[in-house]
């Protein structure tokens, strides 16, 4: 075909200036004798300019450029789940078997193991009109995750052929009128998002057992999160505890441009993780997606992109998928360093100008969905962003600030003083707060949204305070605000603190989230009839029961010792 074969014109570290080919925009393209990967971002009259996927060195002018005519795509079908994909998904471990602990460059696998055998079942018959992205049947592909096979959103018809039994992806399941083969998988563009019927509002809170989280700054399902933090604070941790605890069906976390030696703890972690709901290892409904710093930048911007598209696969079956993105700043740097090759005006602090529009084309892909084929499922996405400096001014955070709508700010004071997670209730916010109050009130308590209200209000008069506890200290204060900087340090050590890797806190349902914040209530009111009758603040200070009210939280039958704990201080201070 004319206009498929060209030569290397120029090579500029991953970008490629190609001529004598007449692609389209977002085209693949194998470049040199090694078949590099590319993909076509710029025409430039007669020249192609191609970002490559890996490392260009001995490529050089006058080599081969084929383009495939075809854009980036994915494989979506059955051996997704428990797969370790690189940015542009070629599957790690299959790239290690045939080249070993280094990826060897121009080296192809495809997404989808081509000889695991899958057990079919139909759930339509013969004669059947099938709409797109209907589910035609179903495969068992892990102990926890069924995967629906669907009509692809580009296809529809009325069934001629349906088979049932043990086949291989690329194996014929069903025909369609038109003569349309389906397979166990179809293909789709990365950059595409994938179509739905309609958007549905945000009204049921994606639950995460993170009470700081789930209580003062819930996400809905559906929803976008950013958790920005310096080095150390804990966005590693934090993304960990969303992968494992949050009631979503499927996980697919992205570790974008992150180090190897954290992405080799999350392979490490993660098979040995037990799902909580099934008691089956986490990684059972887990997609995992690396692109270290070390491996090539341009599949690094890529990688976001395959990410969410898996995500929006499994959406597409009527699933909740939650989806982690290790770090939007790595990929931001990516698309900078990209642009540089292109020779682009840069925007602020060297960003693309495009910077705020490619973020928002990200976030705006997460969304809770009824689909082509009449199932509801959601997609939330959750970004970390890693600031140099821990500075929130920079392009990254804010230009992430303006599209998601819950933003838990992480604090390097707070991680330097233990307390974790180290989230600064101050500065972070959920506009998803007012939509799921209806939610709450029936779901957990109808008191929960004004206990919420009260600790929050707590926490601000503490922070008022403060200033003046470290100016005069804490003596100078009227005995009733020193009672309520007492009620706040509870509020922050005892139910603000979680311990990520104690067997019981690291996880927290929302029943006993309430139970805690009604006992400090409680608390509250007894330390204020004890200060009126006369009590001394140093001895609400040092009540006795103290020490039991604080480890409760610890138990696993934590109720009784919870309410022994109140009667303790309630006999100690009112007799």
């Amino acid at each position: 075909m004319e206009g498929m074969k060209g030569e290397v014109y120029r090579v500029s570290g991953p970008l490629v200036v190609a001529e004598g080919i007449k692609p389209r925009m977002y085209d693949v393209c194998r470049v040199g004798e090694e078949g590099l990967m590319g993909e076509v971002v710029g025409l430039q009259g007669a020249k192609t300019l191609i970002q490559v996927y890996e490392d260009t060195s001995g490529v050089k002018p006058g080599d081969v450029v084929i383009n495939t005519g075809a854009p980036l795509s994915v494989e979506l079908g059955p051996g997704l789940i428990k797969s370790f994909y690189d940015g542009i998904q070629r599957p790690l471990p299959a790239l290690k078997e045939s080249s070993g602990d280094f990826i060897s460059r121009g080296i192809q696998a495809p997404g989808l193991s081509r000889d695991a055998v899958w057990e079919f079942k139909p759930t339509v018959k013969k004669g059947d009109k099938v709409n797109p992205g209907e589910i035609i049947g179903t495969v068992q592909e892990t102990e926890i995750v069924e995967h629906r096979i669907l009509v692809p959103p580009n296809v529809g018809g009325v069934i001629t052929e349906i088979y049932e039994g043990k086949f291989k992806v690329d194996d014929v399941v069903a025909v369609l009128d038109n003569g349309t083969e389906l397979k166990l998988y179809h293909k789709w563009p990365v950059r595409e998002a994938r179509p739905y019927q309609e958007k549905l509002p945000p009204l049921i809170p994606l639950m995460t057992g993170q009470r700081i989280l789930d209580t003062f700054f819930p996400v809905a399902k559906g929803g976008t999160a950013a958790i920005p933090g310096p080095f150390g604070s804990g966005k590693t941790v934090t993304q960990h505890q969303l992968a494992k605890w949050s009631d979503t069906e499927i996980v697919v976390y992205v570790g974008c441009g992150e180090r190897g030696n954290e992405m080799t703890e999350v392979l490490e972690e993660f098979p040995e993780l037990i799902d909580p709901k099934s008691g089956k290892p986490l990684m059972e409904r887990t997609v995992l997606i690396a692109n270290t710093s070390n491996m090539p930048v341009a599949a690094r911007e890529a990688s976001v992109y395959t990410g969410i598209t898996i995500a929006e696969y499994f959406r597409d079956m009527g699933y909740n998928v939650a989806v982690q993105a290790d770090s939007t700043s790595r990929w931001a740097e990516a698309m900078r360093e990209i642009s540089g090759r292109l020779e682009e005006m840069p925007g602020e602090e060297g960003y693309p100008a495009y910077l705020a529009s490619r973020l928002a084309e990200f976030y705006e892909r997460a969304g809770r969905v009824k689909t082509l084929g009449g199932n509801v499922g959601s997609v939330t996405v959750v970004g970390a962003v890693s600031p140099p400096g821990g500075d929130f001014s920079e392009p990254v955070t804010q230009n992430t600030l303006r599209i998601v709508k819950v933003f838990w700010a992480l604090d390097a004071k707070l991680a330097a003083r233990r307390h974790f997670p180290a989230i600064n209730w101050l500065q972070s916010y959920s506009l998803y707060l007012d939509v799921l109050e209806d939610w709450f009130k029936e779901n957990v308590s109808p008191e929960f949204v004004e206990l919420r209200k009260w600790a929050m209000s707590v926490l601000q008069e503490e922070a008022n305070l403060q200033e003046i506890v470290q100016l005069v200290g804490s003596d100078a204060l009227p005995d009733s605000q020193r009672v309520l900087l007492e009620i706040a340090r509870y509020i922050r050590e005892f139910y603000l603190q979680q311990y990520a890797y104690h067997p019981v806190d690291t996880y927290c349902s929302f029943q006993k989230q309430y139970d805690m914040l009604k006992a400090i209530k409680e608390l509250n009111d007894i330390f204020y009839k004890a200060l009126e009758a006369g009590r001394l603040v140093s001895e609400i200070e040092e009540v006795e029961g103290k020490d039991e009210f604080e480890r409760s939280k610890l138990e696993e039958d934590y109720k009784p010792k919870l309410e022994a704990a109140i009667e303790k201080i309630r006999k100690a201070l009112l007799g």
